[in-house]
Parts: structure tokens; sequence; C-alpha cells
């Protein structure tokens, strides 16, 4: 996420945590420097999975229901359901309150950061943002959202 939201989108705040969660779930190497190391400011896997569902509840349905509201089309709204499924298995299999190293290295995490790496890609492109920018910390994402 850029400098700015993508307020085109009707519930573009909804879409804005949606692709932080993803965004970070997408990134080993962030997983490692700020997750594993426990930085301050980014949360954990725990964090950025709420962030994913919260308010879309796409923990209990698809994410096609979102389509023209959160999400633009039946391709983006069927990527973020394959990451939100496999992340969501994870946490089931390792615990809500599983330290970081536990979903980062069941043999399933790979798979689930792909799938993440995925959406993430095609929701930035279709905001008409780079996808290979550092994640902003939560307290950069809530400004975003609060001043937007």
């Amino acid at each position: 996420m850029g400098g700015m939201p993508p307020k085109d989108m009707p519930w573009w705040r909804w879409r804005s945590n949606v692709r932080s969660a993803l965004h970070m779930l997408s990134d080993p190497l962030f997983q490692r420097e700020c997750w594993l190391t426990g930085l301050p400011g980014y949360g954990d896997v725990t964090d950025a999975v709420y962030r994913l569902v919260e308010d879309t509840w796409l923990d209990n349905w698809s994410a096609d229901k979102y389509i023209g509201t959160v999400f633009r089309d039946a391709q983006e709204a069927a990527l973020v359901d394959v990451a939100v499924l496999r992340v969501l298995r994870i946490m089931h299999q390792v615990g809500a309150d599983a330290p970081v190293a536990a979903y980062l290295e069941h043999p399933g995490w790979p798979e689930a950061v792909h799938a993440a790496r995925d959406a993430h890609v095609l929701l930035c492109a279709n905001d008409g943002e780079d996808p290979d920018r550092p994640p902003h910390s939560l307290d950069v994402l809530a400004a975003m959202l609060r001043t937007a």
C-alpha cells in the first residue's frame, strides 16, 4: 500500500486491512525480520489473520460475497479465498496462541505464503501499487485509514 488506500472501492478500509494482512503473510523476509524477532509495531501472525478476516468474515464465507465492495473481481476473490483457507488451516493446527516459529516451521507454511503472495500481487496490481514495497507498520496503516 503506497501512500493512500484504494478509496475507489466502497469498502476500501476493509480492502486495506485485507491487503495489509496478505502483504505480511506473503513476505518470508518480513516474517523472519519482524515477526520472528518480535519487532514492535507489526504485530504477529495472529494479528495478520485477524485483519484478514475480522470485518469480512472470510473465515465463514467466500470472498466472492464482496466482489464490487472489497474485491474488484472474481479473480481477486478466488485468490483471497485460497490464501485464507491455507492460513486458517495452519492456524487451527498450531493454535492461535502458538509462537511465530510454529507457523513458519509448519510444513504447509510455504504454500500459505505462496497463496498470500498471489493474492497480494494481484490486489496491488489492480490498485496500481508496487507489491514489493515493505509492509507498513500497524500504526502507519491505522493512520492511513483515519486520514483517508
